[in-house]
């Protein structure tokens, strides 16, 4: 057990710098061919968070551990919205622009309502079987790429679109950034195949069910880069990157990780994650109701203290759920 925790630890860890090397080297790459510090924000680095998830998932699943798959996306996305905006909105209230609660907030709702009406195949349609089908990854790849559009035209029409303001992009040789590359790729890979060996392996240890290892372990694993990014933000008084970084997470993770995975491998949905769906769903409402109270378009710290409560009271609840005892 204590092996392979270590093992499970050195695994995030190299999902971690395998991400920062990746972001960093194409960061690099970007910045040679003139694209602005916006657009590798919003694409490179957006890519860049997100890959530890995609590693697991696709891992897990080719593993046939649709409950690790399936798992890590949802219960990343909860830890996503409920926790970490939670403690970004502790450490300074998030003001957010009008495109991000008119638009973003809503899709990452659509994103969870889509997800739900095409694995549901037996509540919905009657079916034998609940799978995500080839045709169903296709689908949510076409809204991923819907979305790509709109942050096109976003970037666009944006009035700070540009370098002003944004972090400085440090330029590499092209053989350093193609190295960092090369060894982020390296550490996902490799790293992501610790995470999940191992994590399945200490479930099966502790008799955890795949399904709560998903959602807790491995979700919070991978969600590591979103919550120092966002935190950092938040701290630095950045609020539309800190809450921008969330939502975008949250689509992400749905329409293009959820997608390639399934693509790869069709994936078995078992009806119990409805209930992880839903509370996703809840919560991306109330994030909504948040935004227009009291101060529009804000999420205040006692609102963000209510988010980081109800990730408690989920965790403990879905503890009790897999233990027999709820």
């Amino acid at each position: 057990m204590l092996f392979a925790t270590l093992l499970l630890l050195l695994g995030f860890a190299m999902l971690i710098k395998g991400a920062d090397f990746l972001v960093n080297g194409a960061s690099s790459i970007a910045k040679k061919f003139n694209i602005s510090n916006l657009a590798i924000g919003l694409t490179v680095v957006a890519f860049g968070t997100s890959m530890p998830e995609l590693i697991v998932s696709l891992i897990a699943s080719v593993n046939g551990n649709a409950d690790a798959a399936f798992g890590n996306v949802i219960g990343s996305n909860n830890f996503n919205l409920l926790f970490i905006l939670g403690i970004c909105g502790l450490i300074y209230p998030l003001v957010v622009q009008r495109n991000t609660v008119k638009y973003e907030v809503p899709l990452s709702l659509l994103a969870a309502g889509v997800l739900y009406v095409l694995v549901n195949d037996t509540l919905l349609w009657g079916s034998s079987e609940n799978v995500m089908s080839r045709i169903d990854s296709f689908i949510l790849l076409f809204f991923f790429g819907l979305f790509m559009f709109y942050i096109y035209r976003t970037m666009k029409t944006t009035s700070d679109f540009g370098d002003n303001g944004g972090e400085q992009i440090k330029i590499y040789s092209s053989w350093v950034s193609t190295g960092f590359v090369a060894l982020g790729l390296v550490g996902l890979i490799f790293g992501g195949k610790l995470v999940v060996d191992n994590a399945v392996d200490i479930a099966h240890q502790l008799g955890v069910s795949d399904k709560l290892i998903g959602l807790t372990i491995l979700a919070i694993g991978t969600s590591l880069p979103e919550l120092a990014t966002s935190a950092v933000a938040a701290y630095r008084k950045n609020t539309d990157i800190a809450i921008g970084n969330v939502i975008g997470s949250n689509i992400f993770n749905i329409f293009f990780i959820l997608g390639i995975t399934g693509l790869v491998n069709p994936l078995e949905y078992k009806p119990e994650l409805n209930f992880d769906l839903q509370v996703l769903g809840a919560s991306t409402v109330v994030l909504m109701i948040f935004m227009f109270t009291l101060n529009t378009r804000k999420l205040d710290r006692w609102e963000a203290a209510i988010m980081l409560i109800g990730y408690v009271m989920y965790t403990v609840y879905l503890i009790g759920m897999d233990n027999g005892t709820v």
